[in-house]
């Protein structure tokens, strides 16, 4: 059985600057840091969780406790709450992603999710969103602080919902460069989703890349 894991912010849902703009007002708020940097991709973690941490440690010397850590991701969702209910095509499916994800089910395969975001957060995206993918096996930045580490967790979870020890094959699908890393990291084959600059420099990385899911012959092919 192989297995199609995917991420959730710009890759099924259209909330990468949405999540973006929510999360550092939230951090800001709770913890009071100003001039926080939204180059994610300069975090050693891009996920919440990693973020977190890091921005603790270089500012206080210290990692959050679990208080600041609740407070941060509370005030956060209530935020996506707001915006969700302000800007709900903020949280819009990419198109063709429930279509694929389908497909891929009746076709055999086996689909999880591995995301960076918290899992409050992420199941507000999702429910907002109207992707129906509460079914599927998920790893969240609860989780664990590293993308690889949530996406080994995702593949754990996967394989006994399946009743599997392994798959033959794990494609992860993303949006940016840091899970084109952590996929390589772990020897798994790894299709990019996104346009514009985003897309470029995951085609740097020797991704494959398409715009969204509409393709589906396409999609498909690239597939094991």
């Amino acid at each position: 059985m192989n297995l199609i894991m995917f991420d959730l912010d710009g890759t099924l849902t259209q909330t990468f600057a949405i999540d973006s703009d929510c999360y550092v007002q939230a951090v800001r708020e709770i913890s009071g840091f100003g001039s926080i940097s939204t180059d994610w991709a300069a975090y050693p973690h891009a996920t919440d969780s990693g973020i977190l941490d890091e921005l603790y440690r270089s500012r206080l010397g210290r990692a959050p406790t679990s208080e600041e850590v609740a407070a941060v991701r509370d005030r956060f969702v209530q935020l996506l709450e707001e915006a969700a209910s302000s800007t709900p095509n903020a949280f819009a499916p990419l198109p063709g992603a429930q279509a694929f994800i389908d497909h891929l089910l009746a076709a055999g395969y086996a689909v999880s999710l591995a995301t960076g975001g918290w899992q409050r957060s992420a199941r507000l995206k999702i429910a907002t969103s109207g992707l129906r993918l509460d079914a599927l096996p998920a790893a969240f930045a609860d989780d664990a602080l590293a993308r690889r580490d949530i996406m080994l967790c995702s593949y754990q979870r996967a394989a006994q919902a399946h009743g599997v020890t392994h798959f033959t094959s794990v494609t992860y699908l993303g949006d940016a460069s840091w899970d084109a890393k952590a996929s390589a990291s772990l020897d798994y084959r790894f299709i990019g989703i996104g346009s514009g600059e985003r897309a470029a420099r995951l085609r740097e990385l020797g991704a494959t890349v398409f715009a969204d899911y509409t393709d589906l012959r396409q999609l498909q092919a690239a597939l094991p």
